[in-house]
């Protein structure tokens, strides 16, 4: 039941993302004519297919990646493919990130082209079994195909500011209705990106079910994400901001670190640095606390807040 929830709030936001660009290139058609959706569907198909090709080679020189041998990590390998057959999905190649933030991030074009990479990082900080959880959050973003749906709908905003910028140059006739349709895309972007963020932020929820489902313990994964962020605080900001254009590849959202350590510092009692299993078991009949000013940020992130998600892991574990 929860899997149907989770999925048909995706496609519930999938279905309005279309339906806000449907209405406005509607709009545009009724003052323009039929030549003008069209083109502007030509070039929505042309994005797609230019993201979906070059994304993710696009990811691998951001990132530095380079692909491992069964013989280069024994371990990383073992894990990977153990998790793989657990999903029922072909395994994934394997690959380094040469970047000191840890993290681990999933990407591809189908399951077929699946691509599992760990951050140098992340290899020093987690143990074995939270390394193991944070990969079958990993696998779990290939198994649902997700990445191909966040391919999709991220790329209605750009047509929607592409839209707006070009009412800008218009001519001024008050007839072509360039000021309306400008500010209905300018709206539709707006909207558009709220949706999309909202989207990728339930794919995040999906993924860590998913990592449960699949083998990863529920207290494994709600310490990792707990020592990612503490980890992620430590590092430079300057080496933030090189990889932040990919930040919704990675397992958090490696951009408000820094202020998600406030509110997280409630789940460790004992301030060992690892969320226990019964830590976490007792977070399940306890109420969270979150700052006004992480709620907000919530809504403009990528990810879920990391007290929320803890707490949604805890649910999740017995």
């Amino acid at each position: 039941m929860r899997n149907f929830m989770l999925t048909l709030r995706i496609w519930l936001a999938t279905i309005l993302l279309f339906g806000v660009l449907y209405a406005i290139i509607t709009l545009i058609g009724y003052y323009l004519g039929f030549g003008g959706p069209l083109l502007f569907g030509v070039f929505a198909v042309v994005i797609v297919i230019a993201q979906y090709l070059l994304g993710p080679k696009i990811v691998e020189t951001v990132m530095h990646v380079h692909y491992v041998s069964p013989e280069e990590a024994p371990d990383l390998h073992a894990m990977v493919e153990e998790l793989a057959i657990n999903a029922n999905i072909p395994p994934p190649k394997v690959g380094i990130s040469e970047v000191n933030i840890p993290n681990a991030f999933a990407f591809g074009k189908s399951k077929r082209d699946g691509r599992v990479c760990v951050t140098r990082g992340i290899l020093s900080i987690l143990d074995e079994e939270e390394l193991k959880a944070v990969l079958g959050h990993e696998i779990s973003h290939i198994r649902h195909q997700d990445m191909a749906v966040m391919t999709l709908i991220s790329v209605v905003p750009l047509i929607c500011y592409y839209i707006f910028i070009s009412t800008l140059f218009s001519d001024g006739d008050g007839d072509s209705g360039a000021g309306i349709i400008g500010l209905v895309a300018l709206g539709g972007y707006l909207v558009g990106n709220l949706l999309v963020l909202f989207v990728s932020r339930v794919r995040e929820y999906y993924a860590d079910q998913g990592s449960v489902e699949i083998g990863g313990k529920p207290h494994k994964l709600a310490s990792a994400l707990y020592k990612l962020v503490y980890g992620t605080a430590a590092v430079d900001k300057n080496q933030v901001k090189e990889v932040e254009g990919v930040k919704a590849f990675f397992v958090n959202d490696i951009s408000d670190a820094r202020n998600e350590i406030a509110d997280l510092k409630q789940l460790d009692e004992n301030m060992d640095g690892v969320i226990s299993q019964e830590e976490l078991a007792q977070l399940r009949d306890t109420p969270i606390k979150i700052g006004t000013g992480s709620k907000i940020m919530e809504l403009l992130s990528t990810h879920p807040n990391m007290v929320k998600r803890i707490k949604k892991l805890s649910e999740m574990d017995s």
